[in-house]
């Protein structure tokens, strides 16, 4: 998952560097900072440490305490909750990662400064979530402390 997360900063952060050859008006400061904070928050925050973060690494322990060969095989699909979950959490993982993909098509569509003020916050609430998961691993199996939160399991 961290290599994952670590492939989409690494793929956007030109987009963000290109808006050092751009002077932006006080408006686009504002959405910068505006949106980066908001981004920080809601993807970051909310997303990955309150939600996304702690589940997978609990999945993830759930997968190693029972080992099973396909969802091994398939280890970041079924710790993203995509199949051997609930209903309601496939349809959630589903469904978040449709709006994912289509907000990146859309952003793809804007111009350049627009599209380095949008990546920006994006780059940031994906370090936040980089940062989660690392720090759940880290509590599981240095702390043998692993997230208290539901597996999602059928």
């Amino acid at each position: 998952m961290v290599a994952l997360l670590g492939s989409a900063v690494y793929r956007l952060t030109p987009r963000v560097m290109e808006l050092r050859q751009f002077s932006l008006g006080p408006l686009q400061w504002g959405i910068l900072l505006g949106f980066g904070a908001w981004m920080l928050y809601a993807e970051g925050v909310k997303g990955f440490h309150r939600n996304f973060s702690p589940r997978v690494v609990a999945r993830a322990c759930h997968l190693r305490e029972q080992p099973r060969l396909l969802l091994a095989l398939l280890a970041p699909l079924f710790c993203m909750g995509y199949f051997h979950a609930t209903r309601r959490r496939q349809l959630t993982s589903l469904g978040v990662t449709a709006a994912i993909v289509l907000l990146v098509l859309l952003v793809r569509l804007l111009p350049q400064p627009w599209r380095g003020i949008i990546d920006c916050g994006v780059v940031g609430g994906l370090m936040v979530g980089i940062a989660s998961l690392l720090w759940f691993w880290a509590r599981t199996v240095f702390a043998q402390q692993p997230p208290a939160v539901p597996l999602d399991l059928p």
